[in-house]
């Protein structure tokens, strides 16, 4: 099989290749892999590679079972290649770095409950993909593994956290790959390189078994796509609590893949460009993009309204970084445990350290009270949707950023460096260095982080190319609970205006 006629081709219609007999899961290795080695130079998303494994795994069975360990040739996803998050996503016997030299060489003991029924699905894993340290940041330039790069723009960022996934499937070397979202972390990455990424509702994917509420049930795994009923088939697959859980969600009334192809019939569309969290207006670009969006909903009948949900953006970004650091600090208690030492200043980047000091001069009551903030933020955003079936918005403020454009600069840095050499994280509170950060972080990303507080299903919908031909997705949210009603209506969009063909023109040197 030639790299084109594997990339004509989503996660789906592959599987349905080698079910048939026509293509071997060992011939899609070797495809993705050469891809890899001719793209990741280039683009810097794979971190780890395990296809000697998956090598390993299909070599010498006869071609009708080279199939991932653990799964049939009747699996959703049989023989096609993909790549994981290099954070939270623990596979037995490999590193999960996060992104963090003090974690570069940490071998994780068991799969995490998502990983084993990922590898139900057939797929053949074939590395991890580049990510911010711990995820904390709306890019991937992590000091442990350089910058990710898209690849629709080399000097562009691909989005983040999910940024090594999405550049890889951006780049064509696999169909999807995983992600995980604690404040926009697969949508960001889908809108920067023009893929499909859903973010499902809190609770309907488990983060087990270590785990159980990321982030104060913030953040929600999943995949990024190319095409919409790869995402779909995989929420399929891997939805439902496991033992302990600590949410139970009502499972769907019909299989999400069967939503992909049907009618949504009228829904309520509201839609809004401004900040929901900031004070900035996005970029033309971005205008543009909801726009049209909102008169395309419009001719394929939907009642569309501008309007959104209001609440208090500067107290929720305040109490967002309280959360995030109180995270980060009981982070470091993780690592100090697996380490039997506390972690090193000169281990961790700048902005880590002072989050996880921070932490430690945050007090019990200001932590509670702020998240009664985001609690409460989170159901006056939801109440919002008594009225309407869907919300759209921007994903990102403006097109994808330079690389190193975005927050912290590199005065920050070194502003963090000092403050961190002293150690003081009550010096560091007093001089709100880091909510100066925090408020420039939601500048470009003032609508996707409530929706995980709010625990809503949301996705990036590629509907959207400027002029410089950068990929711009646009947001749209439902109620709790009802990816159905998304995934409807982007399937619908999806026969409207396709968007599988369109790929970048990588220029390799």
């Amino acid at each position: 099989m030639t790299h084109d006629e594997y990339a004509r081709r989503d996660a789906t219609a592959l599987a349905g290749l080698v079910r048939a007999g026509e293509v071997t899961p060992l011939e899609l290795i070797e495809v993705a892999v050469r891809r890899l080695e001719q793209v990741n130079p280039a683009i810097n998303a794979v971190v780890y590679r395990m296809d000697a494994e998956a090598r390993q795994r299909v070599v010498g069975q006869p071609a009708a079972r080279q199939l991932a360990a653990g799964a049939d040739r009747d699996a959703v996803f049989a023989g096609v290649p993909f790549f994981a998050k290099d954070l939270l996503s623990g596979y037995a016997g490999h590193p999960t770095s996060g992104g963090s030299r003090v974690a570069r060489d940490l071998v994780v003991e068991e799969d995490t409950e998502l990983v084993r029924r990922v590898r139900a699905t057939g797929v053949s894993i074939l590395g991890k993909t580049n990510v911010p340290e711990f995820g904390l940041l709306p890019y991937t330039e992590p000091e442990l593994w350089g910058p990710c790069r898209n690849p629709w723009a080399l000097d562009r960022t691909p989005g983040g956290s999910s940024g090594g996934s999405a550049a890889v499937v951006a780049a064509g070397v696999v169909p999807m790959a995983g992600g995980g979202d604690g404040a926009g972390s697969i949508r960001m990455p889908a809108s920067c390189c023009g893929l499909f990424g859903l973010k499902p509702t809190r609770g309907r994917i488990p983060p087990g078994p270590r785990d159980a509420e990321p982030w104060r049930g913030s953040v929600a795994e999943h995949v990024l796509t190319r095409s919409v009923r790869d995402s779909a088939a995989m929420l399929d697959a891997t939805h439902g609590a496991e033992p302990g859980a600590p949410y139970r969600i009502e499972p769907p009334a019909a299989p999400f893949a069967h939503e992909v192809d049907a009618d949504p019939g009228r829904l309520r569309v509201a839609w809004t460009t401004e900040p929901i969290v900031g004070s900035t207006l996005p970029s033309a670009d971005c205008l543009q993009a909801v726009a049209e969006t909102a008169e395309l909903l419009e001719e394929l009948g939907h009642r569309v309204t501008e309007t959104a949900p209001r609440i208090d953006g500067r107290a929720f970004a305040r109490a967002f970084m309280h959360m995030v650091a109180g995270e980060v600090g009981a982070e470091f208690e993780d690592l100090a445990q697996i380490l039997g030492r506390r972690p090193r200043r000169t281990e961790l980047e700048p902005l880590t350290w002072a989050l996880g000091l921070v932490s430690g001069a945050v007090s019990s009551r200001e932590l509670a009270v702020s998240l009664r903030t985001l609690e409460r933020a989170g159901k006056a955003i939801g109440q919002f949707f008594t009225d309407y079936d869907v919300l759209l918005t921007p994903t990102v403020a403006t097109p994808p950023p330079k690389i190193g454009a975005l927050p912290p600069s590199r005065f920050e840095h070194l502003q963090l460096r000092l403050v961190g050499a002293l150690g003081s994280g009550r010096l560091i509170k007093a001089g709100r260095l880091l909510e100066r950060i925090a408020d420039s972080a939601f500048e470009y990303t003032p609508w996707t982080p409530v929706f995980n507080i709010s625990g809503q299903p949301a996705m990036s919908v590629p509907l959207h190319w400027n002029a410089a031909g950068l990929p711009i997705g646009v947001h749209f949210v439902a109620r709790a609970g009802d990816e159905a009603t998304l995934l409807l209506l982007a399937g619908q969009l999806e026969r409207a205006r396709p968007w599988f063909d369109r790929t970048p023109q990588l220029a390799l040197p």
